[in-house]
């Protein structure tokens, strides 16, 4: 099962069958979600649902790289790319984390770490949809503010990489194995001051 290489139709109630579908995955999991009732609360026939996903497992997919692409496009949208490095980066930050640690991001990541085991392409969905957009749209930032002198990146694939990784530093296992949920705002403000400290620390300008 590869979505990308899939023929995913699309049609005037495409997008209320997904936001059907985002409800029910998130109220019953991947696990017991059907398509008789992701039909049901999307407000149209099961076989409208089948002619724009041919199973469930496809519309897990279509489901989460929408959101998480939309929570992207949002990010990059209200960032300012010409300030500061500072700002950028705790900004990006900022969005990576609310992610991550809103129930929609750590019921996603739950129920593709489950669905993987048994369905291998979710795994490598989720990674393209999370890992992988942040490089995407990352990568153009990275590369004008080198160009501006105000960093030196000697492999942006990789600074990228490092970055996502100190964000995500006691959040990501918590999230994990469950050991919490709940973060406080002043959690994720020193999170975010030290990660963006200790990477403008290897990669910033020196003045």
């Amino acid at each position: 099962m590869n979505v990308q290489s899939s023929v995913i139709r699309k049609g005037r109630k495409f997008d209320q069958v997904l936001q059907g579908a985002r409800e029910v995955f998130l109220a019953e999991g991947f696990d017991a979600a059907n398509m008789d009732h992701v039909a049901k609360v999307s407000g149209v026939s099961k076989a409208t649902v089948y002619s724009y996903f041919p199973d469930k497992e496809h519309l897990f997919l279509v489901v989460m790289e929408t959101e998480c692409k939309s929570q992207a496009d949002l990010a990059m949208q209200y960032i300012d790319e010409s300030a500061p490095p500072m700002v950028v980066l705790t900004e990006a930050a900022r969005h990576m984390l609310g992610f991550m640690t809103s129930e929609f991001g750590q019921r996603m990541l739950r129920m593709s770490i489950l669905a993987t085991e048994r369905f291998p392409e979710l795994g490598q969905a989720f990674y393209d949809s999370g890992p992988m957009m942040v490089r995407v749209k990352m990568t153009p930032y990275f590369e004008a503010a080198i160009e501006r002198g105000e960093l030196v990146v000697p492999d942006v694939t990789l600074a990228i990489d490092q970055f996502s990784e100190l964000c995500k530093a006691e959040v990501f296992p918590k999230l994990l194995f469950q050991v919490q949920s709940k973060f406080t705002q002043a959690e994720i403000d020193r999170l975010i001051e030290g990660a963006v400290e200790t990477f403008l620390a290897r990669y910033g300008a020196k003045v």
